[in-house]
């Protein structure tokens, strides 16, 4: 039996996943993995960024980025999928907006009350963009609860 995902099944653990690792790159090539929190929308995937983040000037750069969602602790529940994506900056609009709504509706109840935010952390995080991912070629996935253990 093969521990791959067709791909409804890799998308449903996209929608599901809390948090993704995304690797852009460096003007001298060398790839740059940092965490974030993500949403999923139509086969599409948003992240959001402070606007003055390196993250940002990396994808000006070079649009090409690559996303991985994973979780289990135990070898029998290790899952992941594994995404190369293109990566766009999105002007403020309608599809920005609905992004954003979707981050307040799936992490409202991990976000601390902007009371409790020290004011230099909540002046950073001021002034987000929204950054649309856009799968391109294969996607790369893994499901090891699939697999019939012995015993």
């Amino acid at each position: 039996m093969s521990v791959r995902m067709d791909q409804d099944e890799a998308w449903a653990f996209l929608e599901r996943g809390h948090t993704a690792i995304l690797t852009t790159l460096r003007r001298d090539g060398w790839p740059v993995s940092l965490p974030l929190w993500y949403v999923v929308e139509d086969r599409a995937i948003y992240v959001a960024t402070p606007e003055r983040s390196k993250k940002v000037s990396r994808i000006r750069n070079d649009d090409r980025a690559c996303l991985v969602v994973e979780q289990g602790q135990q070898w029998a529940e290790l899952a992941a999928v594994e995404l190369p994506v293109r990566a766009t900056i999105l002007e403020p609009g309608a599809e920005a907006d609905r992004a954003g709504a979707l981050f307040a509706d799936k992490y409202a109840a991990f976000r601390p009350a902007p009371s409790r935010m020290p004011k230099a952390t909540t002046k950073h995080y001021q002034g987000q963009v929204v950054i649309r991912l856009d799968p391109v070629g294969r996607l790369l996935s893994w499901d090891n609860a699939k697999l019939r253990l012995h015993g």
